[in-house]
This record gives C-alpha cells, sequence and structure tokens, in this order.
C-alpha cells in the first residue's frame, strides 16, 4: 500500500456518504436563503419593523449598491460567465451521470440549483432597477425573491437527499 492508497483511505471520497458534504448544503442554503441580494434578511426586516427613515434608507441604499453590482457584472460579463457556467455544468453532469463519478454528481447537485439563484438575483435586480422599487414594494420584492430562493432550495436538497440515499444504497455503507 503506497501513500496514495493511505491517503484515500483515511479521507472518504465518495461524497453521499461523507458528513462534511451534507453539513455543507445545509451551510449553503442556510446561507443562500439569509443573504438576500446580497443583503443580509435581518436587515430588511428591521427595516420593515421599525418603519424609520433611517433604517430604510440604508436598506435602499444597500440594495441599491448590491443590484448595481450585479447588474454590473451580468452586462460586462455575462455572455462569458453563461458559457463558462454550460461548459462546467455540462461537463460534470457528463462526468456524473453518464460515467458515474460520484464527486462529479456530487458538485453538480451544489452548483446547478446555485445557477437558478443566480438566474433569479440578475432577473429580481433588473425588476428592482426598472421599476425604481422602494420601501414596502422593495421588500415585498425582496421577499418574493427569497420565498423562490428557499423553494429552489427545498427541491435542491430533497433531489440530492434523495440521489444521495440511492447512491449509497446502491453502492453499501462499507463501500
Amino acid at each position: 500500500m503506497d501513500w496514495y492508497d493511505s491517503v484515500f483511505e483515511l479521507i472518504d471520497m465518495r461524497s453521499f456518504s461523507n458528513l462534511w458534504y451534507w453539513i455543507i448544503l445545509a451551510v449553503m442554503w442556510s446561507s443562500t436563503s439569509h443573504w438576500v441580494l446580497g443583503v443580509p434578511w435581518d436587515m430588511v426586516m428591521r427595516a420593515r419593523k421599525d418603519d424609520t427613515e433611517a433604517r430604510m434608507q440604508d436598506l435602499e441604499t444597500i440594495v441599491r449598491i448590491n443590484i448595481n453590482r450585479i447588474l454590473l457584472i451580468a452586462e460586462e460579463s455575462g455572455l462569458l460567465l453563461a458559457g463558462l457556467t454550460c461548459f462546467m455544468l455540462t461537463m460534470l453532469m457528463l462526468l456524473g451521470f453518464v460515467y458515474g463519478n460520484e464527486f462529479s454528481q456530487a458538485v453538480f447537485l451544489l452548483l446547478f440549483p446555485m445557477t437558478i439563484v443566480g438566474l433569479l438575483s440578475v432577473a429580481t435586480a433588473h425588476v428592482i432597477r426598472r421599476d425604481g422599487l422602494s420601501g414596502e414594494a422593495l421588500y415585498r420584492m425582496m421577499h418574493k425573491h427569497r420565498v423562490l430562493t428557499q423553494v429552489v432550495g427545498v427541491i435542491s436538497i430533497f433531489v440530492t437527499a434523495m440521489w444521495g440515499m440511492l447512491q449509497n444504497m446502491m453502492i453499501g455503507a462499507l463501500g
């Protein structure tokens, strides 16, 4: 047994039976749900509850800064990002589901739903800028975006859990 075999025996390279994969999945969706367009959700809730002008102005300012950043990235390098993202997702999907590489399956099941959330973020940023949303209308749009993100997250976690359980049952508990 050489060092390579020792390392891979020590570190479980099977993704769906690895506790760290599930921790990463949970933390990823928890933080994605908390940060709506780059704004922490507790800041949105405080601005809505307190009804003070200063908190609402702070919220509108940080939303404006973040949507300008999101839209600038989308406008200046959106085509390049779309091409690279499609290439990466296609490569991971083929390696994972056609050639049976479990690590590629796991990474695809993490990245594909996040791509959907990214597209939702760009669309929401366009609507906020186009309509000049502020106050209660801004809150409603951000709440709608958060709910859609959570729906994508729930579906993603369900599909990942079902696929992971299927893989673990087919391979066996001890590999």
